[in-house]
């Protein structure tokens, strides 16, 4: 038998160990798992371990390896016999004796002679080990180590280097170009709506997009928005200046007959868009400016001045929706306008994700991307969703169908007549805008409903209420809209029964939230069963959530990041999202309408502001209202009003007769005398203590009575009153 005493130290203090003979125990603790040269177990195994194996017999078969490292250092451990089973109790205790022998490391393996022992190892641990080895049979062990050569090595640098390449393909772009452009947001950032921005190199400059947008409840008797377009004259008089624009949407083209009735530029746009601004030049009789327009052919370069600018088909709640691709002086830019990713749209044209994946593979400069839905998890739905609902929605009906929503969301409408001719309805459109929408898209080929189906607003009464759909405007509550009207018992033709369901297939913009509740209340009131909120799916978003946004920015992967088209949070959220996809946070600037920015190779920076703001419109005479106009409304509104119209003598510094007072907004009705009579108080006690000379410019005593009156009506009723004062001096 050999001698299996394992090697606890080196090999010259093996030689000069003596046997103790006194069974004195030694200052280091036994292994109760090893044998001793006799091939007994130590005498005070019991001692030093609290569950000793008796079972356990010395292996014959097993030999020494006199070679064996004894540095207490562990060896990487070669691959395993396939036909060996482990001892789990190999290196059980390892952790008593950091310089005891590790078995399993080493070369052990390869001494170790075979067991044929009926094809059954010698070794094999019994039913007590294992019942105590546990969870800690592998404790000590090391796995196998693959062995990295240098040509793995290669191999893997080779591969860290192409998904870095990968990761960052703006690098392929050409850096040395020495061209600088500036881009400048005049609509669209801070506000939802009124889209409008400028793109400029040395000679060339390009108005992406011209948008309306809406008033709040404090511009009285204003309709729409247009963007301010003072910085536009002086930007023609310097260089070429062209109008791109991207989808047929209000807010991108609905203040484009107010620019040309001060500016004319050319313009370039898919079919449907541009005509839909023609639509609205004859509207305003600007149908000679039609020459203007240049359409436009999707996946082809269009040279504009200096740029050369690609149309690429998205998906949006419009048809013929486009995102820009723009090559610069300076590089690329990817401009997205309003979009969504919708894999399975209503007229299966998808969004062209390869176009933007062939940009971004080139190397992309700069990303301006829509931001309006970045606080939206996850995707937004396809616009398919919204015709299953009506679907139901149909089914459930038993007299008239009245669906609403935004005029240029012709998918929507589409899906919402295919239904009624499905269920034997007539489908009767009305409101200006609806009615020339569908007429522009069926001339267009994009909406397929025979004439049949349709009939004239005078005709809905020949039908039975089970056989009409009315298709209308008015989804955000607009007080001249044909809903609203319906609402209020004022349109001539439809008159609202119990019996109807009003389908509201839209969302208050924000700013509208107060004027969709007051049409909702109208229309409860009328007895009408109204289907908005309650069904999640009757309405869909055009703007894409954040796993849509991510998709965009690892295709295009920028080196620089604007986020456009949003208000100040939903800019910064997309933000948030573009750093999570790799872009560098110091290669994003959060904008607002007026900054301009500048962008070349190696850097971004605002450099400048430029005039911005809002132009107000009264719709009912396609007209512009002054800013003072507006102001005066507001302070009215807010404040009241106060007239004092008196005479005054020159000779005696005296209010000749009684001076007329009056008041509206400020006191109620049974007060006027009173407060009349205050007034009147404060004028006499003024013009006692006023210089004769005083009196020779009506304008001095005008201001002089604004300014007493204004400060008793702040220091009493906490206004600040429109004051209008008329004097007469005799």
């Amino acid at each position: 038998m050999e001698n299996n005493t394992p090697n606890n130290g080196s090999s010259q203090n093996q030689e000069q160990r003596t046997p103790n003979s006194n069974n004195t125990p030694r200052e280091r603790r036994p292994n109760p798992h090893r044998q001793n040269a006799n091939g007994n177990k130590p005498q005070n195994q019991a001692e030093n371990n609290s569950h000793p194996n008796p079972n356990r017999k010395p292996n014959p078969n097993r030999k020494s390896n006199p070679a064996q490292d004894i540095n207490g250092n562990v060896p990487d451990r070669p691959a395993p016999n396939g036909n060996k089973k482990p001892n789990p109790n190999q290196n059980r205790n390892k952790h008593n004796n950091s310089n005891t022998q590790n078995r399993t490391g080493g070369n052990n393996n390869q001494n170790r002679k075979p067991n044929h022992n009926n094809g059954k190892p010698a070794n094999r641990p019994n039913n007590n080990q294992n019942r105590h080895a546990g969870n800690n049979k592998n404790r000590g062990r090391r796995k196998n180590v693959t062995t990295v050569n240098d040509t793995m090595r290669k191999y893997l640098d080779i591969n860290d280097k192409v998904k870095d390449a990968t990761m960052n393909p703006w690098r392929n772009a050409d850096l040395t170009l020495p061209g600088k452009i500036r881009f400048t947001p005049l609509g669209g950032l801070g506000e939802i709506g009124g889209n409008m921005a400028i793109l400029e190199t040395e000679t060339t400059a390009i108005i992406i997009d011209v948008g309306m947008s809406f008033p709040d409840e404090t511009m009285h008797g204003v309709d729409i928005l247009v963007p301010d377009f003072t910085h536009l004259h002086a930007l023609k008089k310097e260089k070429d200046v062209y109008v791109i624009i991207t989808h047929g949407h209000e807010d991108h083209i609905g203040a484009m007959p107010y620019l040309f009735k001060e500016l004319q530029f050319p313009i370039y746009g898919t079919p449907l868009a541009l005509a839909m601004i023609e639509n609205k030049f004859n509207e305003h009789g600007l149908s000679q400016y039609t020459k203007n327009f240049n359409f436009v052919t999707m996946r082809k370069q269009h040279q504009i001045g200096d740029m050369q600018i690609e149309w690429m088909h998205n998906t949006h709640s419009i048809i013929d929706a486009c995102s820009l691709a723009i090559e610069t002086p300076a590089g690329t830019i990817i401009h997205t306008a309003d979009f969504k990713v919708d894999h399975t749209p209503v007229d299966n044209y998808t969004m062209d994700l390869r176009r933007f994946a062939h940009y971004g593979e080139k190397g992309v400069l700069c990303l301006f991307s829509d931001s309006t839905n970045s606080h939206n998890p996850g995707a937004t739905k396809s616009e398919k969703v919204v015709g299953k609902t009506f679907d139901t929605l149909f089914e459930m009906a038993k007299g008239r169908v009245i669906m609403s929503t935004f005029s240029s969301n012709v998918h929507r409408i589409v899906q919402a007549m295919e239904r009624g001719v499905l269920h034997g309805r007539k489908v009767c459109v009305i409101g200006r805008s609806m009615e020339r929408n569908i007429e522009t898209n069926r001339a267009l080929g994009f909406v397929d409903i025979e004439d049949k189906h349709f009939i004239e607003v005078h005709e809905v009464p020949k039908y039975s209420d089970n056989e009409v759909l009315i298709v209308t405007t008015g989804s955000q509550g607009e007080t001249m809209a044909a809903l609203n009207r319906m609402a209020t018992d004022e349109h001539r033709h439809i008159k609202l029964k119990p019996s109807d369901t009003v389908i509201i297939s839209a969302s208050a913009i924000p700013g509208n939230e107060g004027s969709v509740s007051s049409l909702m209340n109208k229309l409860m009131k009328a007895g009408c069963t109204v289907r908005y909120k309650e069904f999640p799916d009757i309405h869909v978003s055009g703007h894409a959530g954040q796993e849509e946004q991510k998709l965009i920015l690892r295709l295009i992967q920028p080196k620089f990041f604007l986020p456009v088209h949003g208000e100040y949070n939903h800019l910064a959220k997309h933000a948030k999202t573009a750093v999570e996809c790799g872009v560098d946070k110091r290669n994003i600037l959060l904008m607002g309408d007026g900054d301009q920015i500048e962008i070349s190779t190696k850097y971004i920076k605002k450099v400048k502001t430029v005039k911005s703001g809002k132009t107000y419109i009264d719709n009912q005479n396609n007209m512009t209202i002054e800013n003072d106009v507006v102001l005066d409304r507001q302070k009215l509104a807010e404040d009241g009003i106060i007239n004092v119209v008196a005479q005054i003598s020159q000779s005696n510094q005296k209010v000749v007769g009684k001076p007329v007072i009056t008041t509206h907004g400020i006191v109620p009705d049974k007060d006027d005398k009173k407060f009349a009579k205050e007034i009147e108080v404060m004028l006499e006690t003024m013009l006692l203590n006023m210089k004769p000379e005083a009196l020779k410019d009506h304008k001095d005593i005008e201001n002089d009575i604004r300014a007493v009156v204004r400060k008793h009506v702040s220091r009493t009723k906490k206004r600040y009153p429109l004051i209008i004062p008329t004097i007469f001096i005799v």
